[in-house]
């Protein structure tokens, strides 16, 4: 499918900004400062790439204003060029829309309501009461539980499953292999052996939430699963039960968080970051890549706790060294408790002057 072509003025009718430049500029693709060629629209968000721009064959390009007078390009010129971006890219890069209906394979349960312009695709499999909104995409191999309630103008892509009574809001996205509403990891020992604890909560997912490619979310164990509206999550996440995730937080792939963990508003969350269990994290805090935070958050700000790599045999010394920190705190505590014995006795009354020593 051809892209549609849009004239700077347009796009900056329907998004905002202001052009310099020939505002009858048509541009069909975004791209790369780099690799732009005549018809795509490139974006200048980092001064490091300021020399791209002056060597770019792009048709147009998207600039803030301090950095307007760097080219003779039409340019758009927006206080924030990246987010700017990415609004453009939706707009020349339109989602394929599936037409309505339901595919002749799909299985749908007794008092199940679907919207007439909803997509059902090959072999999904819809339960009893379950709900499906205005305009939801539900791709193909999909399993929607009993009673569970998907908003409008979802997509779901090849293979999600959803187990019953959950809840996604509006324009949710979930791509193939997410698994929504499994049990959370409840048991417990009783004379030798695990006792598995139903779990009987469901997931609540609000609006414009976006969940990557084989990511997992537990049902609550009592209470619900939360995520709420405009979470954005990577691939391979573990979402245990009675966990929080709040509004326009974004996390990376293959993140661990354990249960009954509550994270904050507009919280960022590196790569293969584990949260422990039962820990309340603040509101705006950005956790590094690969921590692992073991207490409570309680203050907004960035937080790391990665081991830096180095040569192999650097490595093994400093772990060597690390091993031993504990005895070395203790060794140096011994010494202070020393000095501060000596200081009690007099020790620096006792020392020579500065003339006794030349004497």
């Amino acid at each position: 499918m051809k892209n549609p072509s849009f004239r700077l003025s347009e796009i900056v009718a329907r998004l905002g900004g202001k052009v310099l430049g020939n505002p009858e500029t048509e541009v069909f693709q975004v791209a790369t400062l780099e690799k732009a060629m005549p018809g795509n629209i490139a974006f200048l968000a980092n001064a490091q790439y300021r020399k791209q721009l002056a060597d770019s064959h792009a048709a147009a390009v998207i600039v803030a204003e301090s950095d307007a007078a760097l080219t003779g390009l039409p340019r758009i010129v927006v206080a924030n060029p990246y987010s700017y971006f990415a609004k453009l890219s939706a707009l020349l890069n339109p989602l394929p829309a599936p037409p309505p209906g339901i595919h002749p394979t799909a299985v749908v349960g007794a008092g199940a309501v679907i919207a007439p312009d909803a997509h059902i695709g090959a072999h999904v499999c819809i339960g009893a009461g379950a709900r499906i909104g205005s305009g939801t995409v539900v791709m193909a191999g999909c399993v929607i539980g009993d009673r569970t309630q998907l908003g409008e103008h979802g997509r779901l892509y090849p293979n999600v499953t959803i187990y019953h009574d959950c809840v996604i809001g509006r324009h949710a996205i979930l791509h193939a292999g997410v698994v929504i509403g499994a049990d959370g990891f409840g048991i417990a020992m009783d004379e030798g052996r695990w006792l598995k604890i139903p779990q009987i909560g469901r997931v609540v997912i609000g609006d414009q939430v976006e969940i990557g490619a084989n990511t997992t979310v537990d049902r609550g164990a009592l209470d619900d699963t939360v995520i709420e509206d405009g979470v954005k999550m990577d691939n391979q996440i573990q979402v245990a039960h009675n966990v929080r995730i709040g509004a326009h937080t974004a996390i990376a792939g293959c993140v661990g968080i354990a249960g009954s963990a509550t994270i904050g508003k507009y919280c960022r969350i590196g790569g293969s970051a584990g949260i422990l269990g039962h820990l309340q994290i603040a509101d705006n805090v950005e956790i590094a890549a690969f921590t692992l935070i073991g207490k409570s958050i309680h203050e907004a700000g960035s937080y790391a706790g990665v081991y830096p790599f180095s040569k192999n045999e650097a490595w093994r010394n400093n772990a060597v060294h690390l091993r031993h920190l504990d005895e070395l705190v203790k060794r140096v505590s011994v010494l202070e408790k020393q000095i501060e014995s000596l200081k009690g006795d007099g020790m620096d009354a006792s020392l020579p002057t500065g003339s006794e020593v030349s004497k």
